[in-house]
């Protein structure tokens, strides 16, 4: 096998790891937390910390890697992924697992950019390239798959610490095979300039969010530590407003906002990811807390929603030529919506089997929306600017991803403690919890369709030599979507603007 397939191999592995821990610890959570004696904010931390440094240094990464040699921060970004990975699994205390995972949020944020560059650098040959990001696609796909079963199996059969641990010998060998195989690139026409004001105001606008939505039900929400968090979080994020509309090399192009499309799409990208995010954290612990479940049975339950998403978003392109996109968005929208109003009928003596109906619906919707929305908004944006408006679109992605386990939870600890001042049982109060979380997350995809409904039309039935980012959205429907596919598609997208 030539070199440039074992460099596929590499990204391919990477790209695995890095979005497996997205979602790996979710069935563990329980586990975790007996071992640590964690309270329910300690264990959003563990998840948060990760998503927080991922989405918050994810548009950085990217340019760091055109700037200074994808080859090399993928090397540095792996060395420091597994450095975070080891220090997790060794953790013997919450503040030490959440220090790992921000070490490891910060080495995926380094990765995750120069995986599909390398990709695209190494395969020159069209029909190459295109299996070959077939077959990162594929493999990438199998974290959100199958992440919560592994991160089950493990939790249930070894020591938790091994659903980090196993990052570290994998990544030996991925890093061995990325030195032998992959050659270093770059992009000599980017802008030697990263925008320094602007990441580190959106970084503190973010932590300070999230710390804020996280402690504030223990700290209490009038408290002038959470009123001062928030209006701390609120000053930066105005600061990086002002200053990305006036830098000349943005981090985030603001001025894509002013589109319709471009901005209701990226709402609808949010409100979705928003109820992703959520029900995987939320709904394991109601798996095993409340009903009982093993590990691995907990983990086992999501892959049907996984693979039916995976199922959904190849019928898309069918569904869009009866459709228009904004009716094949909403309606997708509008079934994760029903999904999780089954979800929220489910009481403490729920089965597998009366949990399938909702996560079968769930994913189905989940996968319906997701390529004509990408598409979308790729094609509401100027040909030369498509690239970043995919960016943007899978940064936000990201963060919302962040803000659904932060905003549920803290609706969630709240409506427990009231129960729990009720005189309700631990079990019961918890389940009521999850009940009010659901209906907020039901409302937001609710709304989530309507956005998408008016925000898309106007847009054409996509006929079937137009359906060019099928593999991107795919990638993005696993998890994998981040700045450097969502370039090479829009400028692909932007090339052929301009050749017709």
């Amino acid at each position: 096998m030539s070199r440039r397939w074992w460099s596929l191999v590499a990204m391919s592995l990477a790209a695995f790891m890095t979005y497996l821990d997205n979602n790996v610890t979710n069935v563990a959570i329980p586990t975790i937390q007996r071992s640590l004696h964690l309270s329910l904010g300690g264990l959003e931390w563990v998840v948060s910390s990760y998503i927080l440094v991922f989405a918050g240094l994810l548009l950085a990464g990217g340019r760091l890697a055109d700037l200074y040699g994808r080859r090399r921060l993928f090397l540095i970004g792996l060395s420091v992924f597994m450095l975070g990975s080891l220090g997790a699994g060794l953790a013997g205390s919450g503040a030490e697992l959440i220090g790992a995972r921000l070490v490891q949020g910060l080495g995926a944020a380094l990765v995750v950019p120069t995986t599909l560059a390398i990709i695209m650098a190494t395969f020159q040959n069209v029909r190459e390239r295109t299996t070959a990001i077939g077959i990162w696609t594929a493999i990438g796909a199998m974290a959100l798959a199958f992440g919560p079963l592994i991160g089950g199996f493990i939790s249930q059969h070894f020591h938790w610490g091994w659903i980090f641990f196993i990052n570290v010998p994998v990544g030996i060998v991925t890093l061995l095979i990325a030195v032998f195989a992959t050659q270093e690139s770059r992009d000599p026409s980017i802008v030697r300039r990263l925008d320094i004001p602007g990441l580190i105001s959106s970084a503190l606008a973010l932590f300070a969010l999230t710390y804020a939505l996280i402690d504030g039900h223990d700290k209490g929400w009038t408290s002038p530590l959470i009123l001062g968090t928030f209006a701390f979080a609120a000053a930066a994020a105005a600061a990086f407003a002002v200053i990305e509309s006036r830098s000349a090399h943005p981090m985030v192009e603001m001025r894509l906002f002013r589109s319709r499309i471009f901005a209701g799409g990226t709402v609808t990208m949010m409100l979705w990811a928003f109820g992703i995010f959520g029900i995987y954290f939320f709904t394991s612990i109601y798996l095993q807390t409340i009903l009982g479940f093993s590990p691995t049975k907990a983990g086992l339950a999501f892959v049907p929603m996984a693979l039916c998403m995976a199922a959904f978003a190849g019928l898309a392109g069918p569904v869009s030529r009866f459709l228009r996109p904004n009716q094949t968005v909403a309606l997708g929208m509008a079934v994760m919506a029903a999904g999780l109003y089954l979800f929220g009928r489910l009481g403490g003596g729920a089965t597998f089997a009366t949990l399938m109906p909702g996560f079968l619906i769930f994913g189905a919707g989940g996968g319906l929306m997701n390529v004509p929305l990408t598409n979308a908004v790729l094609h509401s944006a100027p040909p030369e600017r498509s690239g970043v408006a995919s960016a943007l679109l899978n940064a936000s992605r990201e963060v919302a991803g962040l803000l659904g386990i932060t905003i549920i939870g803290a609706v969630l600890r709240s409506s427990q403690s009231s129960a729990l001042h009720a005189g309700q049982d631990a079990a019961s109060a918890y389940l009521h919890g999850y009940h009010s979380g659901l209906i907020l997350t039901v409302a937001l995809v609710a709304a989530g369709a309507v956005v998408s409904f008016f925000a898309l039309r106007g847009i054409p039935r996509p006929a079937a030599a137009d359906e060019r980012l099928v593999p991107a959205a795919a990638a993005e429907l696993s998890g994998l979507a981040e700045q450097e596919i969502a370039e090479q598609a829009g400028q692909q997208l932007a090339r052929e603007r301009v050749s017709s």
